[in-house]
């Protein structure tokens, strides 16, 4: 009875290039390690700063050492993982050098990809719950949501009354609003600044001119804030891809390095 033996092309093309299992193992060893690492140095961030004057690091300071420090987590954790995924992998048989190096790279790319996308959803999760809760709180705190929708704004412009406007609770929830509107749009109308210092007189005592004179340095200084923070979140951005770019060639380097290591342990006995 004749047997027919398939070519090993045909073999070889009937098997997966890619072994999902081990770039699933690296994947959530860089997963894992990534949060432990996030972890130790916010850990160690709250711990070198002080709200005393004099102690603790600065600003400036904390913001360079934790991008370092995120570009160390980053190489360190993918490596660890691209490490896996290709020492994990299954050897390929009769396939050329050149190949056997893609693969071993694309197997550490792959590992990194999906360890991004696990953490990426699960920060995305953690900072949504945190903001809901302090959205709630600060709901609660002020008496009604100081964030609502824009039109907000646009229904107090038309029930602003014509003369002095009258002390009330809700006097705070529409200054954050005049605010909010003003930042969004680059800068406080005249307008807004003039009822805002009629409010702040009728419930300080201030003259007309000192009222003025306050809310132009309060502006002043949340449009600083907000620069500063726009600025911050710039760099937190560039430091961010420079740490996914360098995980990216650790995880496909150390891939490379693991499967030469796999191939070598096959010997006979």
């Amino acid at each position: 009875m004749s047997q027919t033996t398939l070519p090993e092309s045909a073999v070889e093309a009937s098997v997966s290039g890619v072994s999902w299992g081990a770039a699933a193992a690296g994947a959530v060893v860089i997963a894992a390690l990534s949060l432990m690492l996030l972890a130790f140095g916010a850990g160690m961030g709250f711990s070198a700063v002080s709200p005393w004057s004099g102690s603790g690091v600065s600003a400036t300071t904390l913001s360079v050492v934790a991008g370092i420090y995120l570009l160390v987590a980053a190489c360190l954790s993918s490596a660890v993982g691209g490490y896996i995924a290709g020492r994990l992998r299954r050897k390929w048989a009769r396939l050329h050098t050149h190949e056997v190096y893609f693969r071993d790279t694309a197997h550490g790319f792959i590992a990194w990809a999906f360890a991004t996308v696990i953490t990426a959803a699960f920060l995305a999760s953690a900072s949504t719950n945190i903001a809901g809760g302090a959205t709630a709180g600060l709901a609660q705190a002020t008496g009604r949501q100081a964030s609502g929708s824009p039109v907000d704004y646009y229904a107090d412009a038309l029930l602003r009354p014509s003369g002095a406007p009258a002390s009330t609770a809700d006097n705070r929830g529409e200054v954050l609003r005049i605010l909010t509107n003003g930042l969004r749009e680059g800068d406080v109308s005249a307008p807004d600044r003039s009822y805002l210092a009629q409010l702040i007189a009728g419930k300080t005592g201030l003259s007309q001119g000192d009222a003025e004179k306050r809310v132009g340095e309060v502006i002043d200084q949340a449009k600083a804030a907000a620069d500063a923070a726009r600025k911050a979140a710039a760099r937190f951005s560039l430091w961010l891809a420079a740490s996914l770019l360098l995980g990216a060639f650790a995880a496909s380097l150390a891939a490379t390095e693991g499967g030469q290591l796999r191939d070598r342990s096959d010997i006979e006995i």
